[in-house]
């Protein structure tokens, strides 16, 4: 979900890396948590358009792929980074939760399964 690196300005993903093995850092990363379900808070400052309502819950809208929309594709970089939901904002580089979704992608690469998430 979040796409920013604390030691630099840059906030753009770059090639795909072996995510069991490398230590996550958003300029390396293939942007696997902005495939993820975030729920927008109310006091969460982001544009309308971007939003969705599902099962009752306010979250990021996706593409038809399952990015979030506000991710900028040709950059892998979050387009709203200034004004992200507060979960993305908490959502910790290389932390243990980064981690084991990127494991997960990893191995379902690994055996040639599309990674979805709900």
């Amino acid at each position: 979900m979040s796409i920013a690196p604390p030691d630099s300005d840059s906030f753009c993903a770059s090639s795909p890396v072996d995510h069991a093995q490398t230590p996550a850092h958003c300029s390396r990363c293939d942007a696997v948590c902005c495939r993820l379900t975030v729920v927008v808070m109310p006091e969460d400052r982001v544009p309308g358009h971007l939003l969705e309502d599902r099962d009752g819950l306010t979250v990021m809208a996706r593409d038809e792929e399952g990015w979030c929309v506000a991710l900028d594709g040709a950059r892998m970089c979050c387009s709203i980074y200034e004004t992200r939901p507060a979960v993305c904002r908490r959502f910790t580089m290389d932390g243990p939760y980064c981690r084991s979704v990127r494991a997960d992608y990893a191995e379902r690469r690994a055996i040639g399964i599309e990674l979805i998430m709900y």
